[in-house]
């Protein structure tokens, strides 16, 4: 009994594992880029502890509206939405859809973004994995998904060891008298 709930278990396991590594490493082999939403300066469109897919554009492909990620200068990115282009400063005018002052109106953010800190725009979005995401790349999750992986392989070599020595037991027991 203890197997089959065993092996049911690993199943899941199995999935979950399969689901979060196509979700984390799939994305390049479209061409899109996960980054996980650490702030909540884009909330509701993009919430906190989301994962986002960006995919490289050409900066002339950018529309208002559209969410695009940037670096700043100090290498931090950003993912704000652009409010207004600027085609001959080579530009893009951007805001966090929550950063509001206190008449409620949209504050717009202190620079423009050249078009050369451009990474690219979102096109989506799944909330939630965003923390998996950072739980699973930084310590302690990468010592705890290490630990929980070997206490998987060391309970399934368990079980396996179990099973084969109460095979043999029964084997034994139903051999004929003149083999035991």
């Amino acid at each position: 009994m203890f197997t089959k709930v065993w092996n049911a278990l690993l199943a899941c396991l199995v999935a979950i594992a399969a689901f979060l590594a196509i979700a984390f490493g799939g994305g390049p082999l479209l061409g899109l880029t996960p980054y996980a939403v650490l702030s909540g300066s884009m909330e509701p469109e993009l919430p906190v502890g989301s994962l986002i897919y960006v995919k490289p554009v050409d900066p002339t492909e950018v529309h208002v509206g559209d969410a695009i990620t940037f670096r700043l200068e100090s290498g931090t990115l950003v993912t704000h939405e652009v409010y207004e282009i600027d085609a001959s400063a080579r530009e893009f005018k951007t805001h966090g859809i929550a950063n509001v002052d206190a008449q409620g109106n949209i504050s717009p953010d202190a620079a423009p973004v050249p078009w050369s800190s451009l990474v690219g725009s979102v096109v989506a979005c799944v909330p939630l994995l965003g923390c998996v995401n950072v739980f699973v790349t930084r310590p302690p999750g990468v010592f705890m998904v290490i630990a929980g992986v070997a206490v998987v392989i060391g309970v399934s070599i368990m079980i396996e060891l179990v099973g084969a020595g109460g095979h043999e037991k029964r084997e034994a027991a139903h051999a004929p008298k003149h083999m035991r």
